[in-house]
C-alpha cells in the first residue's frame, strides 16, 4: 500500500495541524517509495526553504530506510555514515523532520516537514505519519 493522493493530502494536513498546534509555520511533503513527490503544502508565511528542505527530508527517510533524526546521530562527524549529506546530489538532510512510511514492513514512502526546529519538525512529520 502506497500513499495515494487522498491520503498524501491526509497526512500533510495532520502535519500542518500539529503545526499550527505548536504555533509554527511549516512546510509538509509525502513521496512515494521511489522518493517522488505525492503532496506537498507550505502554511501561509513559512520560510522559503522548506519547499526544498521538506521534499528532500522525505526522500531522505525513504533513500536511507530511517528518519532523518536518526540518521543525524549517524552521519555526525565521527559516525558511521559521516560524509552522507555530501552525497546523494545534495539531497541527503541530516537533521529531523523526515520519517519513512511503512505498510507491511515495507517502506512505502515518507513524510518531510521543514521550517521549525529540527525537533518540531520531527514531531509534525510523525503526526503526519499517524495520519497514514
Amino acid at each position: 500500500m502506497t500513499p495515494d493522493l487522498a491520503a498524501a493530502h491526509r497526512i500533510v494536513e495532520a502535519a500542518h495541524a500539529e503545526a499550527a498546534r505548536r504555533s509554527i509555520l511549516v512546510s509538509a511533503a509525502v513521496v512515494d517509495s521511489g522518493g517522488h513527490l505525492v503532496a506537498f503544502g507550505r502554511m501561509d508565511g513559512a520560510e522559503i526553504a522548506g519547499p526544498v528542505l521538506a521534499v528532500d527530508k522525505a526522500y531522505t527517510a525513504v533513500a536511507n530506510s530511517i528518519s532523518t533524526a536518526e540518521l543525524a546521530v549517524l552521519a555526525a562527524p565521527g559516525g558511521e555514515l559521516f560524509g552522507l549529506h555530501a552525497n546523494g546530489g545534495g539531497r541527503f538532510v541530516i537533521f529531523g523532520g523526515g520519517v519513512p512510511i511503512t505498510s507491511g514492513g515495507r517502506i512505502v514512502g515518507g513524510v518531510g516537514v521543514s521550517g521549525a526546529s529540527a525537533e518540531d519538525d520531527a514531531a509534525c512529520a510523525e503526526a503526519g505519519l499517524r495520519a497514514f
